[in-house]
C-alpha cells in the first residue's frame, strides 16, 4: 500500500470560496456547450479555468495560453496550476490516464538513463502546486464533467513513491529490449515511459473515494448538444 505521506499543500478553501468555484465553474461548462458540442479539452480548459478564477475574486497573473512547454499554465493567487484534459475510462469511471513531460533529455531508446537521474527530472520539473485536472465521463447526449485541485506532491502521483523498472518488449526484429521504464502498480495507480513516445511520462491514476471527496472541487453535468452556432451569436450582438 502505498505510503500516504504528508503532501505539502492542501485544499484549505472557505466554504464561500468553494461555492463560488462550484457556480462559475457550472457556469462556465454550460457557457461552453450553449456554442460547442465536443468536450471540454486542452487549451480550452485552460481559458476557462481562468475565467472560473477571475469570477471567484482570484488573481490571475499569467497564462500559457495553450503552449505545450511543460510546468506551469496558469500563475494565480490560489497557486501554480498545471492544467489537464482527461476522460474517465469506460469500464469504471475511478480511472484516468495523465499525459507529462517529455524526457528525452535523461531517457531514450539510444539511452535509457538511470532511474534515479529520471525521477530527478520529473520532479524538477513541477514547478506548480496543483494539478488542475478537467475530467470528463460521457453519455448519449451528456457529459459530465469534474474539476479536481490536486497536490503536486500527492503520493499517487510522485514519482519517487513507486519502484521503476525496465519495459521490455520488440524493437524491429529485435525482442526484450528496454522500449521505456515502468512502476509497480499501487493502490491501483502506477507511472510508465514510453521511448517510442518521444519518452513521454504517462500517470495513470486510480480515483479513490477519499480523493473525490478531498479533491474534486466543482462538478456538472451538461448536454452534449449546442444550442446556438456562431452565426446566431453574431448576428445577436450586431453593435459589436
Amino acid at each position: 500500500m502505498m505510503k500516504q505521506l504528508l503532501y505539502i499543500m492542501a485544499l484549505s478553501f472557505t466554504s464561500e470560496q468553494k461555492d463560488k468555484f462550484s457556480n462559475y465553474f457550472a457556469k462556465c461548462v454550460r457557457g461552453y456547450h450553449l456554442l460547442n458540442s465536443e468536450p471540454i479539452k486542452e487549451s480550452v480548459w485552460e481559458s476557462i479555468n481562468s475565467q472560473i478564477l477571475l469570477h471567484s475574486g482570484c488573481g490571475v497573473y499569467s497564462q500559457a495560453s495553450g503552449s505545450h512547454s511543460s510546468g506551469c499554465d496558469i500563475s494565480s493567487s490560489v497557486g501554480n496550476l498545471s492544467n489537464k484534459s482527461v476522460k474517465y475510462d469506460s469500464i469504471a469511471n475511478n480511472h484516468f490516464n495523465i499525459s507529462s513531460y517529455r524526457l528525452t533529455s535523461v531517457c531514450s531508446a539510444v539511452s535509457p538513463g538511470n532511474i534515479d537521474e529520471i525521477v530527478a527530472e520529473i520532479n524538477k520539473r513541477k514547478n506548480f502546486e496543483y494539478y488542475s485536472i478537467i475530467a470528463r465521463e460521457e453519455f448519449k447526449e451528456q457529459i459530465k464533467y469534474d474539476w479536481f485541485l490536486l497536490p503536486a506532491d500527492y503520493p499517487a502521483i510522485n514519482p519517487s513513491s513507486y519502484t521503476w523498472l525496465p519495459m521490455l518488449g520488440k524493437r524491429g526484429k529485435h525482442k526484450d529490449v528496454q522500449i521505456g521504464w515502468k512502476t509497480d502498480v499501487i493502490d491501483g495507480s502506477s507511472m510508465s515511459i514510453t521511448f517510442s513516445m518521444s519518452s513521454q511520462l504517462w500517470i495513470s491514476l486510480f480515483i479513490t473515494d477519499a480523493m473525490k471527496k478531498d479533491f474534486i472541487v466543482a462538478n456538472n453535468q451538461i448536454k452534449d448538444k449546442c444550442i446556438m452556432n456562431y452565426v446566431q451569436l453574431s448576428d445577436s450582438y450586431p453593435e459589436f
